[in-house]
């Protein structure tokens, strides 16, 4: 079976790893979470991660063009750098690159599990998990021994290929993975020029010691780096044109980390390493560069008692930037440090079957602006079989960039060193009915911006803090039903009306790039050597800001429809063939930016052992 969101849950017990500081399962889970596990990736068999998170409610990506140019998920309608990204329990916001997940260069085939949280989540993770957590993992080898190889072509000249393997000795286990994504492209400007491609490349590393129950010392690395063309603005009329942009983005990260359990007591420390560069180019000429630093140390005890679990963390991060540029003679280089020092308590607790409760407060000190405390209560009642009510208040903050502090053009964008954090208020509540079959819910929420950073534009173009109050409030509604193993259904609708204020006595304005309506239909099953997938997204009309002409415009709604289909030639080898944007719709996510039009793939996947 290819179990999916909630069928998941149903089937096996889900363990929710971001909804608390110590993981839980799903019933227990005081959030809104969707789980995509390695069986879910391979059904919808998209070659990155965001084509998978455009499913799933309260979520919105918009793509600068062709696939590998910058990528932004938005939460229940928050900002793109207020998504909080973790891979294998590594921060991967990047530093140097507006606080901003890389979307573009997040490979699926690397991952076998991608958890999201909705919501504010600042008080269990502190910044930029403002709008919410989206937390990816690579296989446990403890888990998923065995090996793997993918290997597909198509439209576009598009090439697909990784590997897995994951092997276990005694109580030490290792996995490693490596993927390549490369493709022509399209000319995404549209005026006929030439295309637009880009390369991925990829690879991640795990190993794991559990010398006794209770007991693990593990280390992880991964390191993505990819080289996308893009379109970018003509340098004399400072107007979108059919240019010869491009730029090389890489990130390498390592993470250890070492835990214990004891009489109900669980002791774990942490620490990661994340460096990250961005070189941009026109033509063959170098223009600019960013590269960031991101050191992070964590410390934590837990005692479970009963139902009930007290939890205590200390969170240490220090930031380093570097900006270098050509075209203005040095003008923009500039290095800058900051650090943050966290101290974090939770309360879980189960009164009964039918009540959980969790309370968590942070409290973060900043050495480059203010400090923030944030807070989190929420709650999950189960009145009768199948029923779950559940509600929480929560807060969330997103320190300013380095860009926003610091600026980047100087005579013309400065920024502003007097920010402060930018700050969530909000609540959510929902109903679900669930059974071993299917699985219906409702889930409304709100939430307040406030400390909004926007740009003041004027002679000498700055940032500020906005003294108004920026809303986000809608609807889920999700429900699945597994008819049997040839046929599951899942199906989700998000009503989003997100505003955007700048000043306390202006009429709010609607947010850019946020659709008021977004649905979802997903279809699955087996039948014999057959499997097959198959996926509706639509996406409604949005507005956008053109810089050509300094106006907000309207972008058209459209459906992207995906489909696979494979055929067990033998035990563990199957061939497949898929489609992307079937109904060959033409739309943009950026004003400006053409995507693809419809493209055929087929290949091969080979598993062993799993």
């Amino acid at each position: 079976m290819h179990p999916l969101f909630f069928i998941a849950a149903l089937q096996a017990p889900a363990i929710v790893v971001t909804g608390s500081r110590e993981p839980v399962p799903q019933t227990e889970a005081p959030v809104s979470a969707t789980i995509l596990d390695d069986r879910a990736l391979d059904a919808l068999a998209f070659p990155l991660a965001a084509d998978a998170l455009r499913l799933v409610p309260g979520l919105a990506v918009s793509v600068s063009g062709p696939r590998g140019t910058q990528t932004q998920v938005r939460i229940r309608g928050a900002e793109a750098n207020h998504s909080l990204l973790f891979i294998d329990g590594i921060r991967f916001n990047d530093p140097a690159a507006g606080n901003e997940a890389r979307f573009e260069l997040l490979a699926t085939d690397l991952l076998s599990r991608v958890e999201i949280v909705r919501g504010p989540q600042s008080a269990l993770w502190g910044s930029e998990a403002l709008g919410g957590v989206i937390a990816a993992q690579t296989a446990d080898p403890f888990e998923e021994e065995g090996a793997g190889a993918l290997a597909e072509y198509g439209s576009l000249d598009s090439f697909r290929a990784s590997a897995q393997a994951a092997l276990r000795t005694g109580d030490v286990a290792l996995s490693a993975t490596g993927s390549l994504l490369s493709g022509r492209g399209i000319d995404s400007f549209g005026g006929g020029g030439e295309r637009d491609g880009s390369t991925n490349r990829s690879a991640g590393l795990r190993a794991v010691w559990r010398p006794a129950a209770g007991r693990e010392l593990g280390v992880s690395a991964f390191y993505v780096e990819g080289e996308s063309e893009f379109d970018g603005f003509d340098p004399a009329t400072f107007r979108r044109a059919d240019t010869l942009d491009a730029t090389t983005n890489r990130i390498a990260a390592a993470r250890g980390w070492v835990s214990a359990e004891w009489n109900g007591w669980t002791l774990s420390a942490d620490t990661s390493l994340l460096d990250s560069a961005n070189r941009n180019r026109l033509g063959d000429a170098p223009l600019n560069r960013t590269a960031g630093r991101r050191i992070t140390g964590s410390a934590q005890l837990s005692r479970r008692s009963g139902g009930h679990r007290l939890t205590a963390a200390v969170h240490r991060e220090e930031e380093d930037f570097r900006a270098r540029d050509q075209n203005f003679f040095g003008g923009t280089d500039q290095d800058r440090s900051r650090s943050l020092t966290a101290f974090v308590g939770e309360w879980h607790a189960a009164w009964s079957d039918a009540v959980v409760t969790d309370l968590a407060v942070r409290h973060d000190g900043f050495s480059a602006f203010r400090d923030a405390t944030t807070i989190r209560a929420a709650a999950i009642i189960r009145p009768g079989p199948g029923w779950t009510v559940h509600g929480a208040y929560g807060e969330g903050i997103a320190q300013p960039t380095f860009f926003d502090l610091y600026g980047f053009f100087p005579g013309s964008f400065v920024g502003n060193p007097a920010l402060t954090a930018e700050r969530s208020r909000g609540w959510e509540a929902g109903l679900r009915r669930s059974n071993r079959r299917f699985s219906l819910g409702a889930t409304a929420f709100s939430h307040a911006l406030t400390n909004e950073i926007v740009e003041q534009f004027g002679a000498i173009t700055t940032t500020r803090n906005v003294a108004g109050a920026s809303r986000r409030r809608g609807i889920e509604l999700h429900g699945e039903y597994l008819f049997s193993r040839a046929l599951q259904l899942h199906a989700n609708y998000t009503l989003l009306d997100a505003g955007e204020r700048r000043e306390p006595a202006d009429a709010a304005i609607r947010e850019i790039r946020r659709p008021r309506h977004s649905a979802n239909l997903i279809a699955l099953g087996e039948a014999g050597r057959l499997s097959w997938s198959a996926s509706l997204a639509y996406v409604g009309a949005r507005t956008d800001d053109d810089f050509d002409t300094f106006q907000r415009v309207r972008l058209d709604d459209y459906v992207l429809g995906s489909a696979r289909v494979g055929w067990r030639l033998r035990n563990g080898l199957e061939a497949y063939a898929r489609v992307e944007n079937a109904f060959d719709a033409d739309y943009q996510d950026v004003v400006g930016y053409n995507t693809a039009g419809r493209t055929i793939h087929a290949g091969l996947r080979l598993r062993l052992g799993r």
